[in-house]
């Protein structure tokens, strides 16, 4: 597989390697509403990703990052104009930790202009496998203006930017839920009208008459599909009805939506299958109807109702199947490929939120419609690029979990302040369409102090948590998905891990909780009654070589025997 060489480039590659693991500090004036595992870190966003991974590596589902384009534009809030270089090396080690962090099912997306898109998908295939890539989505970001077209010096104007999609593992990527755009119907139809297009959905079913059973055909896997004549259906024009019930056509859209229809000639072996029986009954009708639960489509393995007309049995096409009813409105809903208009959702996008962002902000649209597509209630979000708060404002709104990381100023005097709006109900972005009432929370976190130092001693001043999690991932490669504050930490490979640590590095006295004795073994919690190898840090031992072997202990001394991860 071709790859990208830069200046610099084999220092950027082992980057990622020589970056310290470093403590993660809970700042509690800076955190808000409860305290249920969002994160918002400031600090240095490769630093806070090591320091995330002995807590989170293989379990975020979904990461999004809106990096600095590198196009000389010099925002106010990120360092935008890097030599290309300089950029790729700021780039590779933090896509290596990210994709540390994914989820084996999980995804990234990666939003870019076209100064460096190329370059970005030639490292990502490096980083990520060629065959890990999804997509690459244009989005729509602005209308151009003005009759010349030209740009600002030879280039034409720029409308679009690019989201690159890759899975941590195509394989386990689940399919992605269907990305919709969504257009009020009398507005579309408006639109249809000026531009003297014919709208087909004209057609109210009022009444679809009485059920008569007049026999049956099969489908191609000798499912049976009953087929019925309707007695005495209703069927008016839009127009029509407007005038007898003295509406006007819009008022008749909204509330007959559910019944209003145009009829189709599609290529189906049902269709013909049906056709062919009803010819052999002899029946004659203005309307028939089938029941037969379909094995593929959005009604698979449902018993589903499907109206036909006269004997050329032209089908009913639904207006209530291609759109949706949004607070009383209704809507057409078209079905989304790798060409996304977000033109609409950045009208006073700067202000939104709350927080004045003028230049590089996402609309929460945008971000709502990655996380609809690929993630859960309560599954795990991330941006290390946070900027403003986008994503971790929609991540709250959504009921997603949360970590967002951001070295400036601006994580204390925008990031934070947003949330905290959001979190007391705030309105702006897509807060209404989500029926958002406020709650939640977050915890604010800055970076500490190295775990180890260059000669990969450990900190005197870390406490159990945080030395347990680093010496589980030490020895598993593994983040431990939680932990109680007990010596066990957890079994993994027929090895029981455990440390006994009382919170003050270097205390030896026997009797201190942090020295392994034939006491302490009688106390420790078993897992289970299976016969496990057994590793266990302490500060010192007082059993004998042939007492250690017994009991299929490996014993390592705090902190002399615990490695950085």
């Amino acid at each position: 597989m071709p790859t990208l060489e830069w200046l610099n480039k084999k220092e950027a590659v082992k980057t990622a390697d020589k970056v310290p693991y470093k403590l993660l500090n809970i700042k509690p004036e800076l955190s808000y509403g409860e305290q249920n595992g969002n994160m918002i870190i400031k600090g240095d966003n490769l630093e806070a990703l090591k320091a995330l991974l002995p807590y989170y590596k293989g379990q975020v589902k979904c990461i999004y990052i809106d990096p600095p384009y590198n196009t000389g534009s010099a925002f106010e809030h990120y360092d935008d104009n890097l030599e290309h270089s300089t950029w790729l090396s700021m780039m590779y080690p933090r896509l290596e930790l990210l994709r540390e962090l994914l989820a084996e099912n999980g995804s990234i997306w990666i939003s870019i202009d076209d100064d460096e898109q190329a370059y970005l998908k030639v490292i990502c295939d490096e980083i990520f496998g060629r065959k890990n890539f999804v997509n690459i989505v244009s989005v729509n970001m602005k209308n151009i203006a003005g009759a010349s077209g030209g740009g600002e010096d030879k280039r034409l104007k720029k409308n679009c930017e690019y989201t690159l999609v890759y899975a941590k593992n195509y394989c386990f990527l689940p399919q992605f839920k269907n990305a919709f755009d969504y257009t009020e119907i009398w507005e579309l139809i408006e639109t249809y009208k000026k531009n003297n297009v014919s709208w087909k959905y004209n057609s109210v079913l009022l009444d679809s008459g009485e059920k008569e059973y007049i026999g049956s055909t099969s489908d191609g896997e000798a499912n049976e599909i009953k087929i019925y004549k309707r007695n005495n259906p209703m069927i008016v024009s839009v127009k029509q009805l407007s005038i007898n019930q003295n509406l006007t056509e819009k008022q008749v859209y909204y509330k007959y939506g559910h019944k209003i229809f145009q009829t189709a000639m599609p290529q189906s072996s049902i269709r013909t299958r049906v056709m062919k029986r009803v010819s052999e009954l002899h029946v004659n009708s203005d309307i028939y109807s089938i029941e037969y639960i379909p094995r593929s489509g959005r009604n698979k393995g449902k018993l589903y109702e499907q109206f036909y007309k006269r004997d050329s049995f032209r089908l009913f096409a639904w207006l209530k199947d291609v759109s949706d009813e949004i607070n009383g409105i209704l809507y057409k809903k078209t079905l989304q490929g790798t060409y996304w208009d977000f033109v609409a959702g950045t009208k006073n996008l700067s202000k939104e939120g709350d927080v004045v962002f003028p230049n590089g902000k996402k609309p929460e649209t945008l971000i709502e419609r990655i996380f609809d597509m690929c993630t859960n209630s309560n599954e795990l979000v991330l941006d290390s690029f946070l900027g403003s708060g986008t994503t971790a404002a929609v991540a709250q709104k959504m009921g997603r979990r949360y970590i967002g990381i951001e070295m400036g100023r601006h994580a204390i005097t925008h990031a934070a302040p947003r949330l905290k709006k959001v979190i007391d109900g705030e309105q702006g972005g897509i807060s209404k369409s989500v029926n958002w009432q406020g709650g939640g929370g977050f915890t604010f976190y800055d970076l500490g102090e190295s775990i180890f130092d260059e000669k990969g001693n450990i900190n005197k001043q870390i406490d159990f948590e945080s030395l347990a999690f680093h010496i589980w991932f030490s020895e598993t490669k593994m983040a431990m998905r939680e932990h109680k504050k007990s010596p066990l930490l957890g079994v993994f490979n027929n090895t029981v891990y455990y440390l006994l640590y009382n919170g003050i590095l270097g205390d030896k006295k026997v009797n201190g909780g942090n020295v392994l004795t034939s006491k302490i073994i009688e106390t420790l919690p078993k897992p289970d009654n299976k016969k496990h190898n057994k590793v266990i840090y302490g500060e010192a031992c007082r059993l004998s070589l042939d007492r250690l072997r017994k009991e299929n202990i490996t014993f390592k001394q705090t902190p002399y025997d615990i490695k950085a991860g």
